[in-house]
């Protein structure tokens, strides 16, 4: 099977153009499982170079998704290419790393014997010692890997998905269990991954991680690609923006009062709690202008774009709207 790799010009984080080949390519790929489609036609490239966050409600497609860029399985149709070959030419080539949620590790041996093993396997080894440090597992290195906490192992899973030469590393729920200094220290290595010139590819229901880290974010919603772009795009796409304030009528729990803020215009989404009020709208300006216009005059008043997590929950949202 002939393989094409995508060329294009691209941005840098940085800001400069750069000229790359795709690492990753989907081309209209499908996967289904019984009567559930788990991936929807889905057509996407990822670059060297690109730190890219993959988000999703559950049942998204994630895990499908990542299940078949890494050879796992299968498309029913479509093609999935990996630095121009098949997923499973580039793995066996040692251009692939991964850290996948599931999967056990082995009991009794140790961190070191671990790491030892997978840097034998590997076509490109980095040497241990190295792997260890660059996972900030070395003071680990004697303790049995059974023995560890979850945080701690996930460092291990860490170690093993970079014990090579890597030219793509994908990460599922890479941080889960990990304290924040962990995942700090976490994400600068991968950072470091990126700067490198190797792509990352992340799936993570942190989303503040995604907003920080990404400089691409992609939302899948069953099974198909619903926004790509940075996450401020993202932001943008979900069309709304945050109204705050607080209001001391509301300490007297007066049902009109809620009622009449829930029906201010272009309104997504309304919190009530206590005498603090939030607001998603479409329109904020005429929004605030409709508080106004009903003899409201809120106390601290703060209109802002919306958060990744709060964008994504709105564009998810809309398109549960669209299937209903």
């Amino acid at each position: 099977m002939v393989h094409m790799t995508t060329t294009v010009t691209r941005t840098a984080a940085g800001g400069a153009t750069r000229t790359a080949a795709s690492a990753v390519s989907f081309e209209r790929v499908t996967k289904s499982y019984g009567e559930v489609r788990a991936v929807d036609g889905l057509t996407l490239d990822l670059y060297p170079g690109e730190t890219v966050a993959l988000l999703g409600p559950n049942g998204a497609g994630k895990s499908s998704t990542l299940d078949l860029l890494l050879g796992l399985r299968r498309p029913d149709s479509g093609t999935v290419s990996v630095f121009g070959t098949s997923p499973r030419e580039a793995i066996t080539a040692g251009r692939v790393g991964a850290m996948l949620q599931s999967g056990g590790l082995m009991d009794e041996v140790t961190v070191r014997e671990l790491v030892r093993l997978a840097c034998a396997l590997h076509p490109r080894p980095h040497r241990v010692d190295e792997v260890l440090a660059h996972a900030g597992i070395t003071q680990l290195a004697d303790r049995k890997v059974d023995k560890l906490s979850g945080g701690q192992q996930q460092r291990v899973r860490f170690a093993l998905a970079t014990a090579g030469a890597n030219d793509l590393v994908v990460l599922d729920e890479p941080t889960t269990g990990m304290d924040v200094t962990a995942r700090q220290a976490f994400w600068a290595t991968m950072r470091e991954q990126a700067d490198q010139g190797r792509a990352v590819l992340f799936a993570t229901h942190y989303l503040e991680e995604a907003d920080a880290i990404a400089d691409r974010v992609l939302v899948l919603h069953r099974g198909r690609l619903l926004a790509d772009g940075t996450a401020a795009e993202i932001k943008a796409k979900a069309g709304a923006r945050k109204v705050s304030f607080d209001l001391e009528e509301l300490r007297a729990g007066d049902p009109d009062l809620e009622r009449r803020l829930r029906e201010l215009p272009f309104l997504s989404a309304v919190g009530v709690f206590g005498h603090t009020v939030r607001l998603q709208s479409t329109d904020a300006d005429a929004t605030v202008h409709a508080l106004y216009g009903l003899g409201i005059y809120p106390r601290n008043l703060e209109v802002a774009g919306l958060g990744l997590e709060q964008a994504f929950v709105a564009i998810t949202a809309a398109e549960e709207a669209k299937a209903a």
